[in-house]
């Protein structure tokens, strides 16, 4: 079989071959004409092609950039569309397929590749390993009471608009942007995603209301888009702030709803404080759920580990091996000031770990003791665990919401 990159000609065979890979059919346009598959970048997307000239496999590649500890911005390619007819599956298109994208991203100069994985069972094996995670909170509106601020708390000053989906995508555009740079894990969001209203809402044209939150000086500082849907719930796609007094007033807006029953955040950070914010605690117990979103893959350890800010200082000699490419080595990360420096070296490792778990802790978003207490991680010194929990934490706990 053969292996090729495909053309914008090939976009409707693309889309055709992954919806049959999946048993599904491609939805039609949607309002506006948009379309999930609309912000695909063809030249950075795989065919596999069988000897009779038919494609059975595919996977794409979107072109992003990731937020790591510290606020860096990096290029990362992010792994989308990947599916193999039921006709050609366990006949090895898959393997051959991440391998040569592999390759394709380190060709690229890319030190990082990221996916949202459809099944978890399937991409450890290729090296990727969950790193951000989100929450889904259902509110009943008759516990939804928020506490009163602290005294003291700063006066935001600032006021809400709700505007339609279709009167604000610049304003969300720009927030979002904002919002990403600073928040480790998150993605940005090409203008031609917003352009073509490719992806899920916000971004997509569907119906939404969006409650836009400006300070002071009338400048949009974050937003909060929803729906409400029978029976009387109203759903939050994302709420996006700047800080997180933006973040309480919109979500007391949002709470403060008439003619709802239940309010629900689709995408909550781990250890936000919203859940603190309640005069009841258990608000959010019934019905609330956390799962896996992006996934992480390094490709060039040593560019990964150095590019990133750090927490503590430290010395730890981390034994990773990477079976899907036939790597392994051992690399002296060295962090002072909250730099590193990464070297090979013959010592005794102090970890010893597949790349898909580094790729769990690099965000900061795993813990390396959780991973060694869940027998991925060896540990070969009894503090080496702890160490590495103080070096990799993040300066906020990671997370994404972009979908993709």
């Amino acid at each position: 079989m053969e292996i090729r990159y495909t053309t914008e000609e090939d976009r409707e065979v693309f889309v055709d071959t992954l919806y049959a890979a999946f048993g599904q059919f491609p939805d039609a346009p949607g309002e506006g004409g948009a379309v999930l598959w609309g912000a695909y970048e063809m030249d950075r997307n795989l065919f596999t092609v069988a000897p009779d000239g038919r494609p059975v496999g595919t996977a794409g590649a979107y072109s992003f950039e990731l937020t790591l500890p510290g606020r860096t911005t990096v290029p990362v390619s992010g792994v989308t569309a990947v599916g193999v007819l039921p006709t050609h599956r366990r006949q090895g298109v898959l393997s051959a397929m991440m391998r040569h994208q592999l390759d394709a991203f380190r060709a690229r100069g890319e030190f990082l590749s990221v996916l949202l994985a459809s099944e978890a069972v399937i991409y450890r094996r290729f090296g990727y390993g969950p790193a951000t995670y989100t929450g889904r909170l259902t509110v009943p509106r008759h516990r939804s009471a928020l506490g009163t601020p602290r005294a003291g708390s700063a006066d935001l000053g600032g006021s809400i608009e709700v505007l339609r989906r279709a009167d604000c995508g610049g304003i969300l555009e720009q927030v979002y942007d904002r919002y990403r740079r600073d928040q480790p894990g998150a993605l940005s969001r090409p203008h031609r995603w917003w352009s073509s209203g490719a992806g899920q809402p916000p971004i997509a044209p569907a119906p939404r209301y969006v409650a836009v939150h400006r300070d002071a000086d009338g400048v949009p500082d974050g937003y909060a888009s929803y729906a409400i849907g029978g029976p009387e719930i109203l759903t939050v796609d994302e709420t996006i702030a700047t800080d997180d007094a933006v973040h309480t007033a919109l979500t007391r807006f949002l709470l403060s709803h008439d003619l709802v029953t239940e309010v629900v955040f689709k995408h909550v950070p781990p250890e936000h404080p919203l859940r603190w914010q309640f005069v009841d605690f258990r608000a959010t117990e019934a019905n609330s759920s956390s799962t896996d979103w992006l996934w992480v893959r390094l490709l060039d350890i040593p560019r990964a580990l150095t590019a990133r800010a750090w927490s503590a200082d430290g010395e730890l000699v981390l034994d990773v091996d990477d079976p899907i490419l036939g790597e392994r080595g051992r690399h002296l990360l060295t962090v002072r000031d909250g730099k590193a420096d990464c070297v090979p070296t013959d010592r005794e490792p102090d970890l010893s770990m597949d790349v898909s778990d580094l790729g769990s802790v690099y965000l900061g978003g795993t813990t390396p003791s959780v991973l060694v207490r869940a027998g991925h991680i060896h540990a070969h010194r009894p503090d080496a665990a702890a160490l590495a929990d103080a070096m990799f934490r993040a300066e906020r706990p990671p997370h994404c919401l972009h979908w993709f």
